[in-house]
């Protein structure tokens, strides 16, 4: 297995610890900067504790707010079309993140300072709210370049996956035998029989073979219509999985079940496709 293929199990893992240890190492950079300037005199102005409560305060609130920030980036991408309302949201995004920001920090450090037994004061809060505000409306546009940077390279590396047509005396054959898998300027052919099980992504279906993910622009339900005679069922709103590739099935009171499958992996079958499932292997 490549370097990429392992970062790509847990790319998100990756990228998250990535992004926490450049925060780490920045605000422990600024924290002693502080520190050192406020005593730059000789005489202690600040304790050493304070810039350090300071800086990872400010973190851990972002940290909180990251999966909100992300949803909001997804709703909302770069785009030459209807940019006014698009400015408009992000400039909102901007002050929601701000204030949520601010309001978390200054809670944390009132906190953390009631525990050692000080008073934190965090000053008049208009003008400290615009002093926070100008570095969080730069921190928000640069995490969203960088977001839509990270999935353009991310996605030019893992490739894009299209069902290879075979064309028969009657038309089009109903179910494509192989996919043509394109990275950057090589292109590689995966088995569709190869393929353990699907999983909806936005406007993508995750197709998920030996550890791969190939993404295949389509959705679930137009996928299945071309997959279902290779062998191929709906289990759940966002699974479908290769009869070939389940090792056992279990069922629960409520009506749902779990599919394991011979590689480790375990699925959700929901109740409403229990049956229709069911009757594949009557």
């Amino acid at each position: 297995m490549s370097g990429f293929e392992r970062f790509e199990r847990h790319h998100r893992l990756y990228v998250f610890l990535i992004f926490l240890g450049y925060l780490l190492i920045t605000n422990s950079i600024n924290a002693t900067s502080v520190w050192m300037e406020a005593n730059r005199s000789g005489s202690p102005g600040i304790a050493l504790w304070e810039p350090f409560v300071w800086e990872y305060t400010s973190t851990l609130s972002v940290i909180l707010l990251l999966p909100g920030l992300i949803w909001l980036f997804k709703k909302n991408p770069p785009r030459m079309t209807r940019t006014g309302s698009l400015l408009l949201t992000h400039l909102l995004g901007t002050l929601v993140f701000s204030i949520l920001h601010v309001a978390i920090m200054v809670w944390l450090r009132e906190g953390i300072y009631l525990l050692a037994g000080g008073d934190y004061r965090f000053g008049p809060v208009f003008r400290e709210f615009l002093y926070e505000y100008r570095k969080d409306a730069w921190g928000y546009l640069f995490f969203y370049a960088l977001f839509y940077l990270y999935n353009f390279v991310y996605s030019r590396l893992k490739g894009e996956a299209q069902l290879i047509e075979q064309q028969q005396d009657n038309g089009w054959q109903t179910a494509p035998e192989h996919l043509l898998v394109k990275k950057l300027d090589r292109e590689f052919l995966v088995k569709v029989a190869d393929i353990e099980w699907l999983e909806s992504s936005g406007n993508y279906v995750n197709l998920h073979s030996g550890g791969r993910i190939y993404p295949l622009r389509a959705t679930l339900s137009s996928l299945m219509e071309r997959l279902g005679s290779a062998g191929f069922s709906r289990i759940h709103r966002s699974y479908a999985v290769n009869h070939h590739a389940i090792e056992s099935i279990s069922y629960q009171p409520s009506g749902d079940g779990d599919i394991r499958l011979k590689n480790g992996q375990t699925l959700n079958l929901s109740r409403r496709y229990k049956d229709e499932f069911k009757q594949k292997f009557g």
